[in-house]
């Protein structure tokens, strides 16, 4: 049983993943105002900036990217292919979001973004778990 833990913790974070991603595949225009006022209230010097003079004025193609990306880790992660790159691109999405939008967040709600991280890279460490399609040979070495 315990053997199955590693499998039974990726599935649950691509369907973390999945959940998310799947709010920006009927588009992603709700999410200008919240990278908008991400950029006005981030404390970060030069982060701030970055948001503010860059990310805000393309909002659309990073939040594209944001929802292709979560889209990837979903899928690689529930089907166990390439897990510990999807933990790595997790990890970097969930970063992305705790260091601009938990700041835009309900206080009370941030350490569900600093959580996020944390689960990541535990996905990182563990693998793919016993249950998992790398562990077919068939399956090409980049995605195991």
């Amino acid at each position: 049983m315990s053997e199955a833990w590693a499998s039974l913790f990726r599935i649950v974070v691509g369907v973390f993943w999945l959940y998310y991603a799947s709010q920006k595949w009927r588009g992603v225009g709700w999410m200008q105002s919240v990278m908008k006022e991400t950029a006005r209230v981030n404390p970060i010097p030069g982060l701030h900036e970055f948001l503010a003079q860059v990310v805000a004025p393309n909002w659309f193609l990073f939040a594209v990217a944001q929802g292709a990306g979560e889209t990837v880790v979903a899928v690689l992660l529930i089907l166990g292919l390439a897990t510990r790159w999807a933990g790595v691109l997790g990890f970097l999405l969930a970063l992305n979001l705790a260091l601009t939008v938990a700041f835009a967040a309900d206080p009370g709600f941030r350490f569900l973004y600093y959580l996020a991280v944390l689960v990541n890279a535990q996905v990182i460490v563990s693998g793919a778990g016993a249950y998992a399609l790398s562990r077919f040979g068939w399956v090409p070495a980049f995605l195991r």
